[in-house]
């Protein structure tokens, strides 16, 4: 997303896991999610990448593989009409490295942990378009050292745009999150932001969460049903 594009939305969305659950995309706290053995915390850290850059290459490449052959949801597709409603009284904020959001035609989405389908080289630190499969090496567009690695935040590392977030929970008059865990911070303080500076707060997850307890209002169910569902609520109330 462009540095700047949040603004003042009127609605902030958070989505997690879940919501790309329900297109066939694993979890990474599912016990299924694990990938030949590892734990998650073996391929995403900044130290696994230096101890045994190939193994958490190959780890991200399936990944990028597997995104690629699933499709969005009608929680993405809903989200996406939302937007074409709403323009800049939406942003959508996802915990997700997917690019489901996007197609299913969304534009005004803030990535917060990396994109899969994106690089960063560890030499220059320039950022790209993924330009396939990195385990074989591929050079920087930029500098054309071979130090690509994939451009998402692994533990330990800062997430992409909490500035800009924090504005636009500052300044909203509903935030909606969507198939979170609520395990893993800063979102999981992102209800607690936008309750204290006045906001509406709805969850929508398949089950109760560890922040449900901070929100106004919380609906159980899946994603591709509740979603569409609060959209047409919103659209109903807009128009």
């Amino acid at each position: 997303m462009t540095p700047g594009l949040a603004g003042s939305p009127r609605i902030v969305v958070l989505t997690g896991a879940g919501i790309s659950a329900e297109s066939g995309v694993p979890t990474f706290r599912d016990a299924g999610g694990l990938w030949e053995g590892h734990r998650v915390e073996d391929v995403a850290t900044p130290e696994a990448f230096e101890l045994d850059p190939d193994t958490v290459q190959r780890f991200y490449d399936a990944r990028r593989h597997a995104v690629a052959s699933v499709a969005p949801n009608p929680a993405h597709t809903a989200l996406a009409a939302l937007e074409r409603e709403l323009g800049g009284d939406l942003l959508v904020v996802t915990q997700n490295i997917d690019d489901l959001h996007e197609r299913a035609g969304s534009a005004r989405v803030l990535h917060m942990h990396g994109e899969l389908g994106r690089v960063r080289c560890v030499a220059c630190e320039a950022r790209s378009d993924a330009p396939g499969d990195l385990q074989p090496g591929p050079p920087c567009p930029s500098c054309g050292e071979r130090m690509l690695r994939p451009d998402v935040v692994w533990f330990g590392e800062m997430p992409y745009g909490l500035d800009e977030i924090d504005v636009a929970l500052a300044r909203c008059e509903a935030f909606v999150a969507i198939g979170t865990s609520g395990a893993v911070h800063p979102a999981a303080g992102f209800v607690l932001t936008a309750s204290a500076f006045g906001a509406t707060t709805l969850e929508l997850n398949l089950a109760e969460s560890e922040i449900t307890p901070f929100f106004a209002e919380s609906r159980l169910g899946p994603a591709s049903v509740l979603v569409p569902e609060w959209v047409g609520e919103v659209l109903g109330e807009a128009r």
